[in-house]
């Protein structure tokens, strides 16, 4: 096996596990883009199948045009959405999963059952704490 490098990969090969808390691990950048509350919920939204902006912005109360906009150019850049246009009129275009759109879709699910289950006990504490809500 070929020895590491500074930035914790093998020389032609793939990222080592377990890194991403080095400030080199490239990973973080994807990490950061599904880590945003926006990009995590359009994930859990498209999980049953391609949507139309319009309908992915209702089912995602709350979002601004400008920043779903940017949000699935974001998930679209880093391959886990997919933009499909039609040409017809009016433009029709569709967002959808890509295959590691869907790998996301269980740890995403997993996260939000937490936050639901959890969420009181983190309020009650913030409030005491007067951190408020963001």
């Amino acid at each position: 096996m070929a020895a590491n490098d500074a930035t914790g990969t093998t020389a032609g090969a793939e990222v080592m596990r377990g890194n991403v808390y080095s400030a080199q691990c490239p990973c973080r950048d994807l990490l950061g883009v599904i880590a945003n509350k926006w990009a995590a919920m359009a994930i859990g939204a498209l999980a049953d199948g391609a949507l139309r902006f319009g309908e992915l912005q209702a089912r995602l109360e709350g979002v601004s045009p400008k920043v779903l906009t940017a949000t699935l150019r974001r998930l679209e850049g880093f391959g886990l959405v997919h933009r499909e246009v039609y040409p017809a009129v009016p433009l029709h275009v569709e967002y959808s999963l890509t295959e590691i759109g869907h790998g996301a879709v269980g740890p995403m699910f997993a996260l939000r059952d937490w936050a639901e289950s959890q969420y009181a006990v983190a309020r009650d504490h913030a409030d005491r704490v007067d951190v408020g809500a963001s």
